[in-house]
C-alpha cells in the first residue's frame, strides 16, 4: 500500500546548496535529517527558540523548584529538580 506522498521546495543559500549538491540522494538525507531534528525539538517552544508569555509564565513557575545544570557525565546542560 502506497503512503501519498507530497513535495516540499524551500531556498537555500549557495554555500549550503554546494555542501549538499553532491549527496546521491539528497531527499533522502533531508528526509532523515527533518526526522531527526524533529525529535530533538525543543517541547516547549518547538524549535522556535522563543516562548509565548504564557510560556514564559509557566516557566518562570517551574524554574523556581528546577535548575539548569551541567551533566557531569556528557557536559549537555539538563534540568535538575530541586526538591530532591
Amino acid at each position: 500500500m502506497n503512503k501519498k506522498q507530497s513535495i516540499i521546495t524551500f531556498k537555500v543559500d549557495d554555500e549550503l546548496f554546494k555542501a549538499i549538491q553532491n549527496i546521491p540522494n539528497r531527499s533522502e538525507f533531508i528526509r532523515a535529517a527533518l526526522i531527526g531534528a524533529l525529535g530533538s525539538v525543543c517541547p516547549l517552544c518547538k524549535g522556535s527558540g522563543m516562548l509565548t508569555k504564557n510560556q514564559k509564565n509557566h516557566w518562570d513557575v517551574f524554574s523556581e523548584d528546577h535548575a539548569i545544570e551541567r551533566c557531569k557525565k556528557c557536559g549537555e546542560r539538563i534540568l535538575i529538580c530541586s526538591n530532591r
